[in-house]
């Protein structure tokens, strides 16, 4: 056998059509290796940085929504203490249903709730049974706030490292990532509380914001100039406000049985403004906290009647409510034109009816224009002409199938003129309230001044107060059931009552009767009171 050189043979296989070249052509693509892959795009650090603070802010704040609160007894009510995610941080304590208390206590991205939730029966009871433990209760209160900030501040930690971290690991599905993800929340969290305490500002409690029936009695926490800026301080102020609304409440404890259901028609009673602002902010808060369905003016809300006094007016759109309006004698027609050609707004004159929230109105203005309070000759012929012309369209309306629910005249001299041709008919004028039921079967409510008698509340000795009144119809039958007057003390003074009115027939046990005695109205009252005046 003859032997090849192995030369040879290496030659034969790098030639173009030896084994190894063919080799070659059919060997199959190599699939890409690990490092291939190493090699890929990876996302940039600053996306996977935003990313990973996402995920701790909203696990962070999803915490604190489903763990991060605090039920706190405060002397006898009982609260709750939460911190929310907040831009402009500061404290709010929300009094239901008298409002809110907002403190420009601090500036951080977190803010303080406080949430009065309700009075506990055994502890009130016990204060009832025991005046004398008033005298140490703001002590109390004082314990029970510190105790519950320092609960609050452990339980807000746990809450926000745990949706940060638990977020995490289902975003990531790595421990160490939503490790991460939680020990960045603890971090925020310190940076929140360590920026709060650097812009803590005791002086917060000497300029609060007022919301609700609290922006009308802003002495409740206490006088502004006699307050010393320590935080122990707000928080003696603090339990001096939940004392007085546990008297409130207390007192609303014993009211009548008369409980309005949610279909009840909620009417507000205002008369007399003359030219006060701060009547629109209070009729904003009563539609507010009483879910008013329909308010009603029976006049006087101007003082001399002019032109330039009708932007004054403007307010009534935003009110939140439908706005129902006679003239009084400081209104002019001037000033009523202006009112029609405001939104929301129904003027009602000459016996004009209207239906408003489920209830038919009619109503007339005032036939006098007396902005100087001048008395013509005449005058009160004048009114009962303008009440028998409005007690003849309401017979006219009745006789054609529509009859009126509520009437509405400014001067109770014109609203006796419609007796027996409507359930009820509202007045104003006089600038006190006043109920009566008239010789045949109608009602007559007089309300008292909502502006506290303007300007004039500084000519007697004592200003006049600012009152208003609830009136609760029912749906059905369109008939008064209860009604509620508010009385706001005057120019200065620092009171707040509020008495509920049942009739006659709608008094527990009572027999239903056509015509109620006036002599055997219910009526209980409740307070508010801060002592002194600011």
């Amino acid at each position: 056998m003859v032997r090849v050189p192995s030369a040879v043979r290496n030659l034969r296989h790098r030639l173009p059509g030896g084994p190894r070249a063919r080799s070659r052509r059919h060997r199959r693509p190599v699939p890409p290796t690990t490092t291939t892959t190493a090699l890929a795009p990876r996302p940039r650090p600053w996306k996977r940085a935003l990313g990973l603070i996402a995920v701790v802010l909203l696990g962070a704040w999803l915490g604190l929504l489903v763990v991060g609160n605090v039920r706190v007894p405060v002397g006898p009510m009982d609260t709750t203490m939460t911190l929310r995610p907040s831009l402009t941080g500061g404290t709010k304590i929300n009094v239901s249903p008298l409002g809110a208390l907002d403190l420009d206590s601090h500036h951080a991205p977190v803010r303080l709730d406080v949430n009065v939730d309700q009075l506990d029966p055994a502890r009130s009871q016990a204060l009832v049974d025991h005046p004398e433990r008033f005298s140490g209760l703001q002590d109390e209160v004082t314990q029970d706030i510190a105790r519950g900030t320092a609960d609050l501040a452990v339980r807000s930690v746990v809450a926000v490292v745990t949706g940060a971290t638990a977020l995490g690991l289902i975003v990531y599905r790595r421990p160490r990532r939503a490790l991460a993800a939680g020990g960045l929340a603890l971090t925020l969290l310190a940076a929140s509380g360590g920026t709060a305490y650097a812009t803590w500002n005791p002086d917060s409690v000497l300029e609060p914001k007022f919301s609700g029936l609290l922006s009308s009695a802003p002495s409740l926490v206490g006088n502004a100039r006699s307050i010393v800026t320590e935080f122990d301080v707000y928080q003696k102020e603090l339990a001096r406000l939940v004392t007085n609304v546990t008297k409130l409440y207390d007192a609303t404890s014993t009211l009548p049985a008369y409980q309005p259901d949610p279909t009840t028609i909620r009417v507000l009673h205002v008369s007399d403004i003359h030219l006060n602002p701060a009547s629109w902010a209070i009729i904003a808060s009563l539609v507010e906290q009483y879910r008013v369905d329909v308010i009603v003016d029976s006049g006087d809300t101007m003082d001399h009647g002019t032109a330039a006094e009708n932007g004054f007016l403007d307010p009534v759109e935003d009110l939140g409510a439908p706005y129902v309006w006679v003239r009084g004698n400081h209104d002019s027609l001037v000033t009523q034109r202006y009112l029609e050609g405001l939104k929301n707004v129904h003027v009602l004159d000459d016996g004009r009816a209207e239906t408003i929230a489920g209830l038919r109105f009619a109503g007339t203005g005032d036939p006098q224009f007396t902005p100087d309070r001048s008395r013509k000759p005449g005058a009160e012929q004048s009114q009962e002409l303008a009440g028998a012309r409005l007690a003849s369209a309401l017979r006219d309306q009745k006789a054609a199938g529509t009859p009126v629910d509520v009437a509405v005249a400014h001067e109770p001299s014109a609203a006796r003129e419609v007796d027996g041709t409507v359930p009820l008919v509202l007045a104003g004028h006089i600038h006190r309230q006043k109920t009566e039921v008239m010789q045949y079967g109608t009602r007559l409510r007089t309300e008292g001044s909502t502006g506290g008698s303007g300007l004039r509340a500084i000519e007697g000795e004592h200003p006049d107060p600012i009152e208003t009144s609830i009136l609760y119809f029912d749906r059905d039958t369109r008939r008064l059931q209860a009604w509620d007057a508010i009385k706001l003390g005057g120019l200065g003074l620092t009171t707040a009552e509020v008495s509920r009115h049942l009739p006659e027939e709608n008094q527990p046990g009572a027999t239903p009767s056509p015509t109620p005695s006036p002599s055997a109205e219910g009526q209980h009252l409740f307070g508010l009171v801060a002592p002194g005046r600011p």
